[in-house]
């Protein structure tokens, strides 16, 4: 898979998805082998979810590399989830991937996510 083909599938996932209500490209990148997207995101609940993912075609298929996606409450004031794999715990399973949860310091192991499988999670969270 080529990053503009990848890019294309995760814009018509957050089109097709019952848990987004608005979809706003912040930044999109793509090279032949290599690609970035950053969105902010309004759900139905009217949570806002930001997302960011930096990824590289590899052996046909496009392959998240680093990645930060951050759900809040519509105020923004409030931390629901964010995921990111930035190389701070180094004592949880799954290094270096984790997930904050409801608040900075309530941290929990995490896996890598594309944004693709995160609408998937943040579908099943809101029902």
């Amino acid at each position: 898979m080529v990053p503009q083909q990848y890019v294309t599938d995760i814009k018509t996932k957050l089109v097709a998805s019952t848990a987004v209500a608005t979809i706003t490209i912040v930044e999109e990148r793509l090279l032949p082998d290599r690609g970035y997207l950053r969105a902010r995101l309004t759900l139905t609940n009217n949570d806002f979810l930001e997302v960011a993912e930096y990824f590289v075609a590899e052996a046909g298929r496009c392959v998240t590399l680093r990645y930060r996606y951050q759900w809040m409450d519509a105020a923004q004031q409030v931390l629901r989830k964010r995921w990111d794999n930035v190389e701070h715990f180094p004592d949880l399973p799954n290094f270096p991937h984790h997930v904050h949860v409801d608040e900075e310091s309530h941290v929990e192991p995490g896996r890598v996510l594309s944004v693709i499988e995160l609408i998937d999670i943040i579908e099943q969270e809101l029902g």
